[in-house]
């Protein structure tokens, strides 16, 4: 890893790395908030994925989460939501909901993506490793969270991982992707047109599934332009009724899609992590 950048904010230290993947056969980036409890313990960790369109640097510089991870004394870790570089393949129409920018947190299995977009073992496996050898954080005492296509990462992710995650959350996420245009489009590219594969990646899919409970909280802005069309939250609700999945889905009156949105609630995503995570030493 080399260090990119390193500023100080909100009592911590918000720093830039990049490295070389081998899981995704590029370069990439990853941000990192310190806390600065670092110096007197152990602090656990908090996963962030992003939606489409975005890098490691919009919810560094959108949220607002320094604040509230200093007050909780939690490290947030931020990748980039694709593989990055100009042998990279990407969208040959250079739409925005696919390719550069859209991985959706999976393993490809189809030429020409599957030599690159491998997100689902980079945040698994790969990044996770990169920190436990830079960062002598609590790394035994994880969560995830996300927004929009990092949401659907940060639920899938969770469910198809029991026992490595202590709690996930997320904003606005897409909870049905094998059923709604945006997930439809990927996955056909990337996994292939047999739809039976695409459930291992489908939050609905796995908890109706019987994924192992965990602590989940979905917070949906009501005046999403998504939200009817892409993100269809009431799948996720009647996925979780159906299985006796004990989320919370809160709809938030007012709110859209964007950061404006993530900023807002952010502070109580972090302390909803930190319970979960039994983090009760705060500043």
């Amino acid at each position: 890893m080399e260090k990119v950048s390193d500023v100080l904010c909100n009592w911590g230290h918000q720093q830039r790395f990049s490295h070389r993947s081998e899981v995704l056969d590029c370069d990439m980036h990853f941000s990192v908030f310190v806390p600065p409890q670092v110096n007197d313990r152990k602090v656990p960790v908090l996963y962030w994925l992003s939606g489409l369109t975005c890098t490691d640097e919009n919810f560094v510089i959108k949220a607002g989460a320094q604040r509230y991870a200093s007050e909780h004394g939690i490290a947030i870790v931020a990748p980039d939501t694709s593989p990055r570089g100009d042998q990279v393949p990407d969208d040959p129409d250079e739409a925005y909901d696919f390719g550069k920018g859209a991985g959706f947190y999976l393993n490809a299995t189809q030429a020409p993506w599957s030599a690159h977009y491998r997100m689902y073992d980079y945040i698994v496996s790969e990044l996770p490793g990169l920190v436990r050898e830079g960062f002598d954080f609590d790394h035994d005492n994880v969560s995830i969270f996300g927004h929009s296509m990092g949401g659907h990462g940060a639920l899938t992710i969770a469910l198809k991982n029991p026992g490595m995650y202590r709690s996930v959350s997320a904003f606005s996420p897409i909870v049905s992707p094998s059923t709604v245009p945006w997930g439809e489009k990927a996955f056909a590219h990337y996994l292939g047109d047999d739809r039976s594969a695409w459930e291992a990646h489908d939050s609905c899919a796995l908890i109706r599934g019987g994924a192992a409970h965990l602590p989940t909280l979905v917070d949906q802005g009501t005046d999403d332009d998504f939200l009817e069309v892409q993100l269809q939250t009431s799948l996720l609700e009647q996925a979780c009724a159906a299985a006796d999945y004990p989320a919370t889905i809160r709809y938030q009156p007012g709110y859209d899609h964007s950061y404006f949105f993530i900023a807002s609630f952010i502070g109580e995503h972090i302390a909803f992590h930190s319970q979960a995570l039994g983090n009760f030493n705060r500043m």
